[in-house]
């Protein structure tokens, strides 16, 4: 056994009664095909036309590689100018990916070619639009959102494969102490659930978006994607009403953080240890109890 995947629950088109009350309100994450559909970037965002309007900013390139212990989450593994990496995922398989590119700070006027979902919820945070890239062969870890937002993220020009799992079973899945993202070692496609038992049957949500897809992540959920294809996604933020979430997000992104990064520099690798060691005994500890936290 391994982790007990089921479908995303997909849908052309939804109301804002249904969608509050079956997905919104119980937190529970949705596909919607045909939310972009009155969307110009649906058509117009080809890879020539982002091209054309980013040009050759250098961006910061990310890989899979186990993170730095002495470096903040995030850090790049390498940089390239923007149209050089959009050729590159194009023409081979590559590990490359950018992270969290605020491409409107570039070409301002693709924000006209978006709507905002605001006929589904309220909440938008209109400053905080990102993208990601990458390449076939390119994913990002397990991990959940360090500000905790609801999320609608849009596929563009190929395919992602998305594995999610509810923010309770963050002990179970070895979420490391002092961060938001899960140990790194196992393969969240196929687990060693011998030397990681306490993986074995967490139930999850499993879904391949395809160009024009938009999926919704509600607050806290864990994340695993790999692109299929060279390909981009856009993703569009929305806070919680929760006035306890939104005071968790803010301590996520000053004193944890912080916190975190100090003790990295100071620590290094027997900071990184530590960490791995104690997400290790919570997992272990959490199957022990029949808990997913």
């Amino acid at each position: 056994m391994s982790f007990k995947l089921s479908p995303i629950d997909t849908v052309d088109t939804i109301s804002a009664h249904d969608f509050q009350n079956n997905y919104l309100k119980p937190r529970r994450p949705l596909i919607i095909k045909g939310l972009t559909n009155n969307w110009p970037a649906r058509e117009k965002w080809t890879p020539e036309y982002l091209k054309s309007v980013v040009g050759n900013k250098v961006v910061p390139l990310y890989d899979n590689s186990k993170a730095d212990p002495a470096k903040p989450i995030n850090s790049a593994a390498a940089e390239m100018p923007f149209d050089e990496y959009i050729d590159l995922i194009r023409s081979q398989p590559t590990e490359l990916r950018i992270f969290f590119f605020n491409i409107f700070k570039h070409a301002p006027q693709l924000l006209n070619d978006i709507v905002l979902p605001k006929e589904l919820m309220g909440g938008f945070i209109e400053s905080m639009p990102a993208m990601f890239f990458g390449g076939s062969n390119s994913e990002t870890f397990l991990h959940y959102d360090i500000d905790l937002p609801h999320i609608f993220h849009t596929h563009f020009g190929g395919r992602k494969h998305v594995i999610l799992f509810e923010h309770k079973w963050k002990k179970r899945l070895y979420c490391l102490p002092n961060a938001t993202y899960a140990l790194e070692d196992y393969d969240v496609l196929n687990p060693d659930v011998e030397k990681y038992p306490s993986l074995n049957g967490i139930p999850g949500t499993e879904a391949y978006l395809e160009h024009g897809d938009t999926l919704f992540m509600p607050t806290g959920y864990w994340h695993w994607m790999k692109y299929l294809d060279g390909s981009y996604s856009l993703s569009l933020r929305a806070w919680d009403k929760s006035w306890a979430i939104k005071a968790k997000s803010l301590y996520n992104l000053t004193i944890q953080r912080k916190f975190d990064d100090v003790m990295k520099r100071s620590f290094k690798s027997r900071y990184m240890d530590w960490k791995e060691g104690v997400a290790i005994k919570r997992a272990n500890q959490a199957l022990a109890e029949g808990k997913p936290y």
